[in-house]
């Protein structure tokens, strides 16, 4: 199992070859309107290629912020990134980050929003690979007779379907997820994650999840690392060792779903009771 310390790891000191992604004494800050706001406190954690993580904690924790560094939208203001061994600078290119909003381009239909990331030069594409690709990803994510549908004329569940299409398309190695099915219902959410753990498993993806959800992340995640409320610093992390492929559906009806469920509520709860908002 990875061990988290508390410990500042030296910024000079190279990720094991065996992490897709390190945090080592990561921490970050924003200057608010003249007023320094620590988000997230130095942290060391590791995540290994094709596991899936999931975050979990009080919002404004530093789970969002953990995503946009691993994606190099935002550095560090102390410790590094490491993504495959190597210090992460500007932007990274190798993984692909699904938000809690859609963004869908409303002017563009289902198959044409699918295919901006390969439109965008991410990868190099021929026009008639592209088609071929669209085709692929539509059947994948069971989008088939909606490709010229746009946005509005689409379910939530549908937009969200476009959106991971959209992400997985030109095959990112590791994937961010920010809550991105929050809005839906509880019965479409269980849809989504199944088809999610199957397109990642599929595609062998590392992911690393933000969710405020417990048994979305016990039924999703290898591990879940549970942290405290702003500035945020890790608790807990937890190994998952529910048997792989999980049946999405059955799985929260277990004895061992419900002892982890205990677990992860115990180590969470504190910040319930002193009024921040999970």
């Amino acid at each position: 199992m990875t061990t988290v310390t508390t410990a500042l790891a030296s910024p000079r000191q190279p990720a094991p070859a065996a992490d897709k992604v390190r945090l080592a004494g990561t921490g970050k800050r924003f200057l608010i309107r003249g007023q320094e706001i620590r988000a997230l406190q130095p942290t060391d954690l590791e995540v290994r290629p094709e596991e899936f993580v999931a975050l979990v904690g009080p919002s404004g924790c530093g789970k969002s912020t953990i995503l946009n560094l691993v994606a190099g939208l935002m550095g560090p203001s102390e410790g590094q990134v490491f993504y495959d061994g190597a210090p992460l600078s500007g932007l990274n290119r190798r993984v692909g980050y699904m938000t809690q909003k859609d963004t869908l381009l409303p002017w563009r239909n289902a198959a044409d929003n699918i295919r901006i990331a390969l439109e965008l030069k991410c990868r190099s594409t021929s026009r008639q690979e592209a088609a071929s690709r669209v085709a692929q990803m539509i059947e994948l994510v069971g989008l088939k007779g909606f490709e010229k549908h746009f946005p509005a004329e689409l379910s939530g569940g549908m937009r969200k379907r476009v959106a991971l299409a959209r992400t997985l398309i030109y095959e990112p190695e590791t994937l961010l997820m920010d809550e991105p099915f929050g809005a839906l219902d509880a019965q479409l959410k269980l849809v989504m994650l199944d088809q999610l753990r199957h397109l990642t498993q599929l595609r062998r993806m590392t992911v690393i999840f933000v969710t405020h959800d417990l048994g979305e992340a016990i039924m999703l995640a290898d591990r879940v690392v549970v942290f405290s409320g702003r500035p945020g610093r890790i608790r807990a992390i937890r190994d998952i060792p529910l048997p792989r492929p999980r049946d999405i559906f059955k799985v929260r009806f277990t004895e061992q779903f419900a002892r982890l469920h205990e677990e992860l509520w115990d180590e969470l709860k504190d910040e319930v009771v002193r009024g921040v908002d999970l």
